[in-house]
């Protein structure tokens, strides 16, 4: 376990910021021309432009790929400096609970509007989706089993065996995920059959 967190922060970091990069630039690209055809923008179905063009797409006031460039690029640096052997101190593993936690739950938010509210995926959203989940559920493993996080008693087993099963828990999630994207969207995809 201690051993897949870095590798995770590192890998999920670089691909987390490059779709954030490249979601930045197409959002740019947009705004200047707002006839502009994202290249993610697919079908009627994966078509970043539909979901650039929403409220949700700026939450903050600014565009959301600009949070992903930030807070990917420190979870990139964090997972190069684990893989280099350092041990960050409990403040600093908290600090990225905290950050892995609010990515988490803002993705979850986002895959629910684009979902249930607009109507349309975004390709280069759904990297970020793909990579966010793992950076939490492995950086929370890693504090819960480490002691950054205490852990009550009552729940230790039930630590043991999350940590124990990671891998079968994080298929799990996407598999929901999918199945919803399957349901939501079935009846576009069945015309592709």
């Amino acid at each position: 376990m201690r051993r897949a967190l870095p590798w995770v922060l590192t890998v999920g970091g670089a691909l987390g910021l490059v779709a954030a990069f490249v979601l930045t630039v197409e959002k740019i690209a947009l705004l200047k021309d707002p006839g502009y055809t994202p290249s993610c923008s697919i079908n009627p179905i994966l078509s970043c432009g539909s979901v650039m063009k929403t409220e949700q797409a700026e939450v903050f006031g600014f565009p959301n790929p600009l949070m992903g460039v930030a807070g990917f690029a420190v979870v990139l640096t964090v997972g190069v400096v684990l893989l280099a052997g350092a041990r960050p101190p409990r403040w600093f593993m908290l600090g990225l609970q905290v950050g892995a936690t609010f990515g988490v739950v803002f993705v979850h938010w986002l895959i629910f509007q684009s979902l249930y509210r607009i109507g349309a995926l975004c390709p280069y959203c759904m990297v970020v989706w793909t990579v966010t989940i793992p950076v939490f559920w492995y950086t929370t493993l890693h504090n819960l089993t480490t002691g950054v996080v205490p852990v009550p008693r009552s729940w230790r087993r039930a630590v043991e065996g999350a940590a124990r099963f990671h891998s079968l828990v994080l298929v799990a999630w996407y598999l929901v995920i999918v199945t919803l994207v399957g349901v939501e969207f079935w009846d576009y995809w069945r015309t592709l059959l």
